[in-house]
């Protein structure tokens, strides 16, 4: 049974806006491992656009069937074939992480998850590492609009554990992962990219 390939319109919104922020900060060649690669439509979009970097997807063992199709209809050189990574499970399917990108994934963690990543993020992460998050966050509390707070009760619907996080917190538990917030990019639709780096020690 073949699966259908899947698509998200959100990626092809999102796609520019966010490889304008990333372009500034995977600047030297690497690979960049992708945390919840969804669809596998940034994963392509990225590595055909930064060829100086190689792409790593991943993403549960349920949505790689999917990302495969649009890996093999892009037929990039430095797009690798995607793992098997759920954050709650190690070990992580490496050993060691250069860079790292992940969309639209923390809201749809549950918080035990979030800290799971973050965890994980200062276990695997090279020194100096970049990392890059983009999605909805929370400030002092409070949503940023009102189209977030509609989909922050749609996301609870759906899955009582999910939901939009607390920069506050996110910034907390990198800190505890050795990641320093380098810059917080405002993005379209009410989106942020946040951009962190491991520290050097």
């Amino acid at each position: 049974m073949t699966t259908q390939k899947p698509f998200s319109q959100s990626c092809e919104n999102n796609k520019l806006p966010i490889l304008r922020v990333i372009e500034t900060v995977f600047t030297d060649p690497t690979t960049v491992w992708e945390i919840g690669s969804g669809t596998g439509q940034h994963a392509c979009y990225f590595a055909e656009q930064l060829p100086h970097l190689a792409w790593q997807p991943t993403d549960r063992a349920e949505n790689l069937a999917g990302i495969e199709q649009w890996r093999i209809a892009a037929g990039l050189p430095n797009l690798h074939p995607p793992l098997c990574l759920d954050v709650e499970h190690a070990p992580w399917p490496c050993s060691q992480i250069q860079a790292l990108f992940s969309a639209n994934t923390l809201h749809i963690m549950s918080q035990n998850q979030v800290e799971a990543c973050f965890a994980g993020l200062g276990e695997y992460l090279n020194a100096a590492a970049p990392v890059c998050f983009y999605g909805p966050f929370n400030y002092a509390g409070s949503y940023t609009s009102d189209s977030n707070a509609r989909f922050d009760e749609w996301l609870k619907q759906r899955d009582p554990l999910s939901g939009i996080k607390h920069f506050e917190n996110i910034v907390e538990l990198a800190a505890q992962a050795g990641l320093e917030l380098r810059s917080d990019c405002e993005m379209p639709a009410n989106n942020r990219l946040l951009v962190f780096r491991k520290s050097d020690g």
